[in-house]
């Protein structure tokens, strides 16, 4: 089947969707949207998209196109993909779906009375390592999980890798809450509870959180900064089986610029996962080294990515994963972890 999709926000990321859905058989991106004006004609151009439009509405009232691919600021989603919801339109949605459980809950509620194919970009689930690894759990391969540990590490508040954070807009904006910035917890807090339940097998049922932010101005403002959002956060939880897990994030982890890591802890074995988004790693100590402690590597079949499961769940007709309510629950995840650290109290996850 063939599928006319809309990009709607032309920023840094569009031009990743671009590519993905490049390599996806019977898609095509027929459109692009940006309110910037000369924005989505540039990028159209650029791209080679048929048709531009400088407001959703003016696209949505051509309506030539059956699907979207919303790749706004996280503080539009909402309104914009209810618009086109409203529509009948299928979405995928960049991450976070919203910035709060209760507009993703909106979201998720609207899209599933649609009726129509709602999912969300959790990039990593593209790594073949995780999907092995969650297979290897459900399996029974590593007997009863015990203990979790996971970890997204980044730099660049430390390294200049990315650019100087002190003196660009794209980065200081990341550090303000006046700016919209929930943290390092808002910005890819739900990559590392997706990737550790999701390879878990399980959901947290109970959560305790400490956010910090630290001192990097004098004044803890630069211009009209005020940097105020947390810059680490670290988690310990309890899955639904009774087992722990350890979930930390942060941009001052010195010596790495984009890595999460994963590890699944067993009574009869363990796995280890490592990606950086791009490439990715699986190991494994079972069987007889468990009692040498001697690791071995694992190579994964290769997966379906995001874009083709869409690609996929379209033709079907029937959602795809990751979906809005896994993005919803979450959401709900790092509200808890938000409600937790300001509180210093343990939160059960109703």
């Amino acid at each position: 089947m063939s599928h006319r999709l809309l990009l709607l926000g032309t920023g840094g990321i569009a031009g990743h969707h671009v590519e993905e859905f490049a390599q996806v058989p019977g898609c095509s991106i027929v459109a692009c949207v940006d309110q910037v004006p000369g924005r989505a004609a540039t990028f159209a151009a650029a791209n080679r998209i048929g048709y531009f439009f400088e407001s959703l509405e003016a696209a949505i009232a051509w309506g030539q196109f059956d699907a979207a691919i919303n790749a706004t600021p996280d503080g539009v989603h909402k309104a914009t993909t209810l618009a086109l919801l409203a529509q009948g339109k299928h979405v995928f949605c960049e991450k976070p779906l919203a910035p709060n459980h209760a507009d993703a809950l909106d979201m998720t509620e609207a899209a599933e009375a649609a009726g129509v194919v709602n999912m969300v970009n959790l990039t990593y689930r593209n790594s073949p390592a995780i999907q092995e690894a969650r297979r290897m759990v459900q399996a029974g391969e590593i007997g009863e999980l015990r203990h979790v540990e996971a970890s997204y590490r980044q730099s660049w508040l430390v390294s200049k890798s990315w650019g100087d954070w002190r003196v660009e807009d794209k980065w200081l904006w990341r550090l303000s809450s006046r700016h919209g910035s929930t943290g390092v917890l808002g910005d890819v807090g739900i990559h590392i509870l997706d990737f550790a339940t999701y390879g878990a097998g399980q959901d947290i049922v109970s959560l305790n959180a400490d956010l910090v932010t630290f001192s990097k101005a004098e004044g803890e403002r630069i211009g009209d900064y005020f940097l105020d959002a947390n810059d680490s956060v670290a988690m310990t939880g309890r899955l639904r089986s009774g087992a722990l897990a350890t979930i930390v994030a942060s941009r001052y982890t010195t010596g790495h610029a984009n890595d999460l890591s994963l590890a699944l802890h067993g009574t009869g074995g363990a796995i280890k996962v490592e990606t950086d988004g791009k490439a990715s790693s699986l190991s494994a100590c079972l069987g007889a080294d468990i009692d040498q402690q001697r690791w071995r590597t694992l190579v994964p079949p290769e997966v379906k990515r995001n874009a083709r499961r869409f690609a996929d769940a379209l033709d079907a007709g029937l959602n795809g994963d990751p979906s809005f309510r896994r993005a919803t629950e979450m959401q709900k995840l790092i509200d808890a972890a938000f409600e937790s650290s300001a509180a210093k109290l343990s939160v059960s996850i109703g």
